[in-house]
């Protein structure tokens, strides 16, 4: 039953909506009674009103699927990342560490969570390893996208929640007709990641309509970091010799000061592989004159790897158990060193416990494995009525099913009880049998399950009035629930890796909302909507969207909206258990060896939704018959956001005397950092604004197209993080753009010239100031056209080689993956045949 104050507020909005209507009825002069012809009318995303201009008030981007094909674009994730809307960090084929092996869009840099995808105008389940707030891009085959919409403003009074920095709209292939079966494969200068794909399409015309049936398999091969000449190795002092208090066994069955460390890039990823394989189907159909039948099908199967060097562990043992032959060993070195050294470095006076670190190369590589069942099924009827008004219901499932592993596990607590029954062996610094391992019950498989799922109904009705006024209104109601189940080792906290706990929740929303699009005069159009939003986990939300455009001229065209948004906690945010995650933190005590801190993560049941505001402001203009641009200032404010507070400041205020932080923290003021926690609230808040800027010149034989962000502002918890870079965050350059040259040699040949700038960016990393420099990425392709059935494309991607820029503290190989390229060059060739 819905409750009485989603009836009261449904009931107000439709008041306003109405209300609205009549009064700028009132305003307008009565149409021309008819017209001979009807003006087609289309659906533009980022509306629910159909409409004859594809310019309206918000900025949408536009990429087809022939630039996709002819840049060599094999995911959704590798188009949208390289867009300069895209900024901070997302998740991608470069993620190694913590990714899931998922694929993640994040526009403006204002975090994946605030990015809302469509397929098609309507939602897609959220999708990775379990109880996700994003989509893993993985899940939708490229081979079906006919083009991709990028709404560049926000929707929530049109899509609702998450729609804060923007709106991804992926539109499929329809009214296709016959059979196309295209093979593909690309590899790096350096001989490795290679990776091939195939797609069959085939399209028929049956029962009154259109039925197009797809298949696409994609195999992505592995890079090793190591084989980059810009990696440098890793320094660890988890070392597979193992080491106690710091020091190592030295060749007379003593200790000395460890002197080496441990080049974890050898066993770690740069690229990581998955396997794709994808079923998807679109029927559309007229079931009479009036009333439409559409019907989406789509499966996706994912099986990724990603590899990480032994397990590291780091055990504290207890002194009462261990022998007084090996504490007296470390003692006398201790006293030997501290005789001429003051405070010397990775080196503890033993006390209750002393700590031993060693890294399980013996066990083998941490395999992290994921297999991902997506699935999704929708289904709409659409009607049109006398007065040219039409009405549209629709049902979308989906669901999301998940087992992931990590391969060479080490528990804990056996490894404890190994060292103490055979001490000698363990730090003699001599390596063990993998059979061994196994056998002490030291190494073990961590299995993990998880899901998600996600059920919408809706129905809308739109039309326009005789005074040519567009409106729109509709309901939907959603259900999501998601749920992950850690291994009951990792539950028990008896891993080496982070302890986390089982995650499990689910909420259901109803809405209703209403939209109108008026003519106020020839030039002028208002269009204003609002929307309703009832959780079982929150209670309600308003939001509205006001905006306009005019037009000077038959060439020249002014556009502006304020909008309002929110985004609801996630099923994660929620009831997400206990986690612990390894950060890059510097430590200001100096008792932490490695850079990497673990950090307990934790959720709150009592999240309240994210709130924004967002304007755009911006010309479109059509400056020669060949030549037009597009200029839009943009800015948003969020408050109230979803946030953990920035662990790394609250540790420097903490050393400083401030308990409030030690408190907030979870630790001592003397800089024990065992219990070292960080929780969700609605504290944080963002700003940022910028400039876009396109220009598109058309000639008969070349095509230009320039576009750029300027970003004026980004600010995060009152930290400013404009034309900045660092590990945690990723980058916000102040400037992207992506340049795009199409020749059309002749009919059948055409060639693509495109380049990526990203200017340079400072960075601070432990108290050293770094920056980078700027970066240009050419990319070089041609589509030949051999006869109507053959076609080839083939090119080059990072022309010149040019390798990643060095960021001090970056999450891996000493850089950002998801803003720089740590690929390098690779060659790519396919070829389609059409029958």
């Amino acid at each position: 039953m819905y409750s009485e104050k989603f009836l009261s507020n449904a009931i107000r909005v439709a008041l306003l909506i109405s209300s609205t209507s009549a009064l700028v009825v009132a305003g307008q002069v009565s149409a021309a009674e008819g017209q001979a012809e009807s003006i087609e009318r289309i659906e533009v995303t980022g509306s629910r009103i159909n409409r004859t201009d594809v310019e309206t008030a918000s900025p949408v981007t536009v990429i087809s699927s022939e630039f996709i094909a002819q840049s060599g674009y094999t995911s959704v994730e590798e188009i949208l990342s390289a867009q300069p809307t895209a900024a901070g960090i997302s998740l991608g084929a470069t993620s190694n560490n913590g990714s899931g092996g998922s694929a993640t869009v994040n526009l403006r840099g204002m975090g994946v969570q605030r990015t809302l995808v469509l397929l098609n105008g309507r939602r897609m389940v959220s999708s990775g390893t379990g109880a996700d707030s994003a989509v893993d891009l993985n899940t939708i085959p490229v081979a079906m996208i006919k083009n991709i919409e990028i709404l560049k403003d926000g929707a929530s009074a049109v899509y609702g929640s998450d729609a804060i920095a923007g709106v991804v709209n992926i539109i499929t292939k329809k009214d296709f007709v016959g059979t196309q079966l295209t093979l593909e494969g690309s590899r790096t200068d350096k001989g490795d990641g290679t990776s091939k794909g195939i797609s069959i399409l085939h399209g028929l015309e049956l029962a009154n309509g259109n039925l197009v049936l797809g298949l696409q398999y994609s195999d992505r091969g592995d890079i090793i970091q190591s084989d980059r000449d810009f990696v440098e190795p890793g320094e660890s002092s988890f070392i597979p010799e193992g080491s106690l208090g710091g020091l190592v066994a030295d060749s007379s069955g003593g200790f000395k000061p460890r002197d080496s460390s441990y080049d974890f890039t050898k066993d770690s990823y740069a690229q990581t592989p998955n396997e794709l394989l994808s079923l998807f189907s679109a029927y559309n159909t007229e079931l009479d004159s009036d009333t439409a039948l559409s019907v989406d099908l789509m499966y996706t199967r994912r099986e990724s790897t990603q590899q990480l060097a032994a397990q590291p562990a780091n055990l504290d043992l207890l002194t009462s158990n261990l022998s007084s032959v090996h504490l007296n060993n470390v003692q006398d070195v201790y006293d030997e060193l501290n005789s001429t050294i003051t405070d010397p470095d990775d080196l503890n006076v033993i006390g209750d416990s002393i700590n031993y670190r060693r890294r399980i190369t013996d066990g083998g590589p941490r395999i992290f494995s994921q297999e991902t069942d997506t699935y999704r099924a929708s289904i709409g009827l659409k009607g049109y009525l006398e007065n040219d008004a039409m009405w549209d219901i629709s049902a979308t499932y989906g669901r999301n099913d998940s087992k992931d592993s990590v391969q060479n596990s080490i528990h804990a607590g056996n490894m404890t009880n190994s060292i103490y029954s055979d001490q000698n062996s363990w730090f003699s610094g001599e390596s063990f049998d993998k059979s061994f391992l196994v056998s002490e019950g030291i190494l073990y498989d961590e299995k993990n399950e998880g899901g998600n799922e996600q059920f919408t109904l809706a129905a809308g009705y739109s039309g326009v009035t005789e005074s040519d006024i567009g409106y729109a209104i509709g309901f939907e109601t959603r259900h999501e629930s998601g749920f992950y189940t850690p291994d009951e080792v990792t539950q028990r906290g008896e891993s080496t890796a982070a302890q986390q706990f089982a995650t499990d929740g689910d909420y259901s929303v109803q809405s209703v909302y209403g939209e109108v699009s008026v003519p106020v005069t020839d030039e002028l159009t208002v269009e204003a909507a609002t929307r309703y939003d009832e959780y079982s986990t929150f209670g309600g939300e308003i939001t509205w969207k006001l905006g306009a455009t005019y037009r000077v001229n038959d060439s020249f065209m002014i556009r502006s909206v304020a909008a309002t948004g929110f985004r609801a906690p996630s099923v994660s945010e929620l009831y997400g258990g206990d986690s612990g995650s390894f950060d890059y933190l510097s430590d200001p005590w100096g008792n932490e060896l490695d850079a990497q801190i673990e950090v307990n993560y934790i959720s709150d049941e009592d999240l309240q939704p994210e709130e924004s505001e967002s304007f755009t402001f911006g010309v479109v203009w059509e400056v020669a018959e060949n030549l037009s641009t597009t200029v839009d200032y943009w800015a948003f404010d969020i408050t109230n956001a979803i946030s953990r507070i920035d662990v790394q400041k609250e540790l420097d205020t903490c050393f400083s005397g401030d308990q409030n932080s030690c408190t907030a923290l979870n630790i001592t003021a003397d800089g024990d950092l065992t219990e070292l926690s960080s929780r969700l609230t609605n504290i944080g808040s963002q700003k940022t604004s910028g400039i876009d800027w396109n220009v598109s010149y058309n000639h008969d034989l070349f095509k230009v197209v320039l576009d750029t962000t300027f970003l004026i502002e980004f600010e995060e918890d009152d930290t400013d993080y404009t034309g900045t870079i660092d590990g945690n965050i990723g980058g916000y350059s102040d400037i992207k753009s992506n340049l795009s040259v199409y020749g059309y040699v002749t009919e059948d040949l055409t060639v693509l010239y495109s380049a990526r700038f990203i200017r340079g960016m400072d960075g601070e990393y432990d108290g050293q100031q770094f920056s980078t420099d700027n970066v240009i990425y050419h990319n070089l392709s041609a589509s030949y056209h051999l006869n109507d059935q053959w076609a080839v494309n083939g090119g080059v991607k990072n022309v010149f080689d040019t390798e990643p820029e060095t960021v001090l503290g970056g999450n891996d190989m000493g850089t950002v993956p998801s803003i720089y390229d740590v690929i390098g060059r690779s060659m790519f060739i396919s070829a389609s045949y059409n029958f």
